[in-house]
C-alpha cells in the first residue's frame, strides 16, 4: 500500500497519539490486509497508554491465545516506543523460542520499514543482524530472550536522573520488560521443576533488569494454571500502587468477548469438547483450575438425555433451595426426581436475580413440577425467603437450618452425588442448567473455590434425600 509523504506526516500525527492507529497502520503497511479491530483492542490500547505515561508500572493482562495480546502489547508497543524514543531500551521474553524470533522479526520488520523510516528516521546499527539482541543509532534496542536463556548482561529503560519537577511533563518513555506467555502449560498445569525455576527466574533475574525503580514490567498471558507467572507476580504487586490488572475471558457478561474470532458456539465446543475442556477455564476465561483437584471430574457423574427418562415410572419429586448470600452469590434450585436409587436432576434455577423475583421463581417451579417435597436452608436470608415461597404455592416446603462448615460437607457427601444423582447431557448451551453444571464440574477439592452454590446445593439435596426417603438412600 502506497502513501504520500503528506499521508505519512498526518499519519505520524494520529500514530504519536495511538497505539492501535499505528498498530492497524502498519498492519495494513507490511502484511497487506486491514487489522480487525475489537473492542478489547481499544481497552488494551488504553492501558498500555497508562505505562507509556509512567501511570502504570505493573500491567497484566489476561485474554485467550490468539486474541492479538502480543500483536499490540509487545509488537506495536515496542516499535512505536522505539519510534518515540529511540534511546529506549526493550526486554521481550517468552517461553517459546519460536514466538522469541517471530517477535523480533516483526518489530525489526517495522523498525526498517521505508514508511516508518521516512515518518521517524530511526535506523538501526549497520551490523545489527541478530534476532536476540539488535539497537538503534542512537543507542536503544531491542534484547528478545526465552525464560531459561540468557537474560542478564541487558537492562530494560534506561539509567536517567530526572528533574523532578518537570519529570512529568518532558520525560519520555524510556522502554520497560515486556513478558509474554512465559510459562510453558504442561510445567505449569502438572508443577513440574520447570515452573518453580521460572518462578525463581523471575524474582532472582527478571526484576534486577530493569534499569530504574519504575521501569514498567508488562506481563501478557493467557492463563496455564494457579501458580503461574500472573499469579505470583499479581502475589508480588499487591501492595504496589500503579498496578493494573486486565482479565478478559473469552465469555463476559455472557457474550463472546470476541465474536469473529470465537462465537458461542465455538466457545461452547471448546468447553465440552474431550482434547480442550481440560484448558478451558485457564486459557479461555482465565480462571484456572486444578486438573488432579476437581471434585467432579465429568467422567465421575451420571449422565442421562431427557427423552430416556420414563415419565410413568418416577416415584417422588424433591427440590432443594440454596439461598443466595450476598455479592455475586446465585440462588441454586435443584429439582430431582426419583426412580429407584437414581434422582435425575430434570431442571435447575440457578439465578443471581434479587429475592423479589426469585421467590415468585421458585413457588412457580413448585407448583409447575409438582414439587412433594421442597427444603429451603434457613441460613442468612433464607428463612425469610422460604416463608415468602410458601405463600404462593400449597406444596409442602420446609425451612432447615444447616451447621457445620460448607467445603466439608460437599466433600463428604461427593460420594452420594456421584452414585446416586444423573445429571442431563443436553442442556441447551447458555442456559441455567448449563451454568449450574460448569460450576459443579470445575469445583476444587482443594483450595478456595471462588463459586460453590451448584455443589453446595446438590449436597443440599442429597442431605434432603436421606432423611426424606430413608428406605431408598441408605
Amino acid at each position: 500500500m502506497q502513501f504520500t509523504p503528506e499521508e505519512l506526516l498526518l499519519a505520524k500525527v494520529a500514530c504519536n497519539d495511538d497505539l492501535l492507529y499505528f498498530t492497524r497502520l502498519f498492519y495494513k503497511i507490511l502484511r497487506g490486509s486491514k487489522f480487525i479491530r475489537n473492542w478489547h483492542h481499544d481497552k488494551i490500547s488504553d492501558e498500555l497508554e497508562k505505562v507509556n505515561d509512567y501511570k502504570t508500572i505493573f500491567l497484566n493482562i489476561n485474554i485467550p491465545p490468539r486474541f492479538s495480546k502480543t500483536e499490540l502489547a509487545a509488537i506495536n508497543f515496542i516499535a512505536r516506543g522505539l519510534a518515540k524514543n529511540p534511546t529506549a531500551n526493550y526486554l521481550y521474553i517468552t517461553s517459546s523460542d519460536e514466538l522469541r524470533s517471530e517477535t523480533s522479526v516483526r518489530i525489526r520488520d517495522i523498525v526498517t520499514s521505508p514508511e516508518f523510516k521516512f515518518m521517524y528516521g530511526v535506523e538501526l546499527k549497520k551490523d545489527q543482524n541478530s534476532k536476540n539482541l539488535w539497537r538503534t543509532q542512537h543507542g536503544g534496542g531491542l534484547k528478545t530472550a526465552t525464560i531459561f536463556g540468557q537474560i542478564t548482561g541487558f537492562g530494560a529503560g534506561q539509567m536517567i536522573e530526572h528533574d523532578q519537577d518537570l519529570e512529568d511533563y518532558i520525560r519520555e518513555f524510556e522502554g520497560c520488560i515486556i513478558l509474554d506467555d512465559i510459562n510453558k502449560i504442561d510445567d505449569v498445569e502438572n508443577k513440574t521443576a520447570n515452573n518453580e525455576k521460572t518462578n525463581r527466574i523471575i524474582f532472582n533475574t527478571i526484576l534486577s533488569r530493569k534499569n530504574s525503580k519504575d521501569t514498567p514490567i508488562i506481563n501478557i498471558q493467557q492463563r496455564s494454571g494457579e501458580d503461574d507467572a500472573t499469579a505470583v507476580l499479581m502475589d508480588h504487586y499487591k501492595d504496589t500502587d500503579k498496578v493494573v490488572s486486565l482479565v478478559l475471558p473469552v465469555i463476559i457478561d455472557d457474550k463472546p468477548l470476541w465474536s469473529w474470532k470465537l462465537d458461542m458456539k465455538d466457545i461452547y465446543d471448546l468447553e465440552n469438547s474431550d482434547k480442550t475442556a481440560h484448558i478451558f477455564h485457564s486459557q479461555y476465561m482465565q480462571d484456572p483450575k486444578p486438573l488432579k483437584g476437581l471434585l467432579f471430574p465429568k467422567d465421575s457423574l451420571n449422565w442421562y438425555e431427557e427423552k430416556e427418562l420414563r415419565v410413568d415410572q418416577i416415584e417422588s419429586i424433591n427440590a432443594v433451595i440454596d439461598v443466595a448470600d450476598e455479592g455475586t452469590d446465585k440462588l441454586a434450585m435443584p429439582i430431582g426426581r426419583n426412580i429407584g436409587e437414581r434422582c435425575f436432576i430434570t431442571d435447575v434455577l440457578f439465578t443471581s436475580s434479587g429475592t423479589e423475583i426469585t421467590i415468585h421463581q421458585c413457588a412457580d417451579m413448585i407448583n409447575t413440577h409438582k414439587v412433594q417435597m421442597t427444603t429451603v436452608e434457613s441460613n442468612s436470608a433464607g428463612s425469610t425467603v422460604g416463608k415468602q415461597i410458601r405463600l404462593h404455592t400449597k406444596r409442602p416446603v420446609g425451612i432447615k437450618f444447616t451447621k457445620g462448615n460448607k467445603e466439608s460437607k460437599i466433600l463428604s457427601w461427593s460420594w452420594f452425588i456421584k452414585k446416586y444423582m444423573w445429571f442431563r447431557s443436553d442442556y441447551e448451551e447458555g442456559s441455567e442448567y448449563h451454568k449450574f453444571i460448569q460450576e459443579i464440574l470445575s469445583y476444587s477439592k482443594e483450595g478456595k473455590n471462588k463459586h460453590d452454590d451448584a455443589p453446595d446445593s446438590i449436597t443440599m439435596l442429597a442431605m434432603h434425600l436421606t432423611k426424606n426417603l430413608p428406605n431408598i438412600y441408605q
